[in-house]
């Protein structure tokens, strides 16, 4: 049996836990709150609301251009764009809560030949082998609500930090201490991820914009509810 074979197995036995992520939707959608409410300064760039990202197409379940967190996950991120307000820098959130039907089109987007995308996204590696390296996963920790993919923005020039490399690119250069960065992209990622440390987050090897909520509140659900379902809330304040 072939890697391809296999996962597409792996992928219908995994339907079932989708199917569990859909029916916690109405218990836990009402802790959700919109990222721009509740911490009004951030930036948002929704990517996969938008067509630009890895697959060309904008994704199920983002059919607004809010981006949506836990309550919990938001009111740490609301600290931590005070600290970097206090720095003369503000944050872009291209994702946060993803729901989990948008995951189950990645995996079914990785087995299709669409590479619209490929030259921005993937330029070194075979989409075949995206799922086998460990870009496309069954489940995604964001499901949970408490994750978020962000960068800098320089608030006297308006322009992103240099983090020595764009979101989503599936290479070694997206790993947080990637061999050839410049001292100037290192220093900008370890203000990022220092910042995001000190207000509760957590990194991970593989990507540098990628920050989870260390102690999240719905640590077993993956939630599938779309973000037009996030109500409106009052903006939580931050220290």
């Amino acid at each position: 049996m072939d890697a391809v074979h296999f996962f597409k197995i792996v992928f219908v036995a995994a339907l079932a836990a989708f199917t569990l992520a859909r029916s916690a939707r109405a218990a836990g959608q009402q802790d959700f709150v919109r990222v721009a409410e509740a911490v009004p300064g951030v930036i948002l760039e929704p990517r996969y609301y938008s067509t630009y990202n890895f697959t060309g197409d904008r994704l199920p379940g983002y059919d607004c251009p809010d981006l949506a967190l836990c309550r919990q996950a938001a009111s740490a991120l609301a600290k931590a764009e005070a600290r970097f307000e206090a720095r003369g820098l503000r944050l872009k959130i291209y994702d946060a809560y993803r729901p989990a039907r948008a995951v189950e089109f990645f995996y079914r987007w990785s087995l299709n030949g669409d590479v619209r995308m490929k030259p921005y996204f993937y330029p070194k590696l075979e989409k075949n082998v995206l799922h086998l390296r460990g870009y496309i996963a069954l489940r995604s920790g964001h499901s949970r609500g408490s994750a978020v993919d962000c960068t800098l923005v320089d608030m006297k020039t308006g322009r992103d930090l240099d983090m020595g490399g764009p979101f989503d690119l599936f290479d070694e250069r997206s790993h947080y201490a990637a061999k050839g960065l410049t001292k100037e992209q290192e220093h900008n990622r370890a203000i990022l991820r220092s910042v995001m440390t000190e207000c509760g987050f957590k990194g991970i090897r593989s990507e540098w914009w990628h920050f989870a909520l260390r102690d999240e509140p719905f640590p077993d659900t993956y939630f599938d509810f779309p973000l037009s379902d996030v109500g409106s809330v009052t903006t939580i304040g931050s220290e």
